[in-house]
């Protein structure tokens, strides 16, 4: 399989960018969920919150060689069947998601360094704090980064409903190209 989009389908970097995001989406979903349920004497307490916003520093960084990447191999032309509203809906479907990833992605730095100090990815380099000290700061922005996290989830679900509906209701190859095999 090729490393970059060809006209027939996704090549190998934006498959892995597309699903491996999805998947950390979901699992940074799930973890802020539970870590939200956790009483300070928890053993989790500390070390939750210290992975997700590890992984959320490594889901940004993954977020801009993404949208650089789709200017170095952009995506395959949209199927033939799709109409102008399908092609409007998907190019505003997809704007929405990369904007609420960068929403969500800047609520959780604001949260994180609300106090002033740095943000250590697993201990291998810091993200530091540029702008601390706002009123509140770390209480507006887990508001927002919550209900940003909860839009992201539901869009991303009507994101994958409407896969498989040109999958099983429309049979285009939509679906096929994003899993990396050439439409016929």
């Amino acid at each position: 399989m090729q490393w970059r989009n060809s006209p027939a389908r996704y090549g190998l970097v934006s498959l892995f960018l597309h699903w491996g995001s999805a998947l950390v989406v979901f699992g940074l979903f799930g973890l802020g969920l539970w870590m939200r349920e956790l009483d300070y004497y928890d053993t989790w307490y500390h070390r939750a919150p210290e992975i997700h916003k590890s992984i959320g520093i490594l889901l940004a960084i993954a977020l801009i060689v993404r949208v650089l990447w789709r200017f170095i191999s952009p995506a395959p032309p949209t199927p033939a069947n799709h109409g102008q509203m399908t092609r409007l809906a998907t190019r505003l479907g997809h704007l929405a998601l990369y904007a609420l990833l960068f929403a969500v992605i800047i609520a959780g730095y604001l949260i994180s360094t609300a106090e002033g100090k740095p943000i250590s990815v697993f201990g291998w380099f810091d993200v530091p704090a540029t702008l601390s000290g706002i009123t509140d700061q770390a209480d507006i922005a887990g508001a927002i980064h919550l209900y940003l996290a909860w839009t992201l989830v539901v869009l991303a679900v009507l994101h994958a409903l409407a896969a498989f509906k040109h999958h099983f209701f429309d049979r285009d190859e939509t679906l096929v190209r994003m899993l990396g095999r050439a439409a016929k």
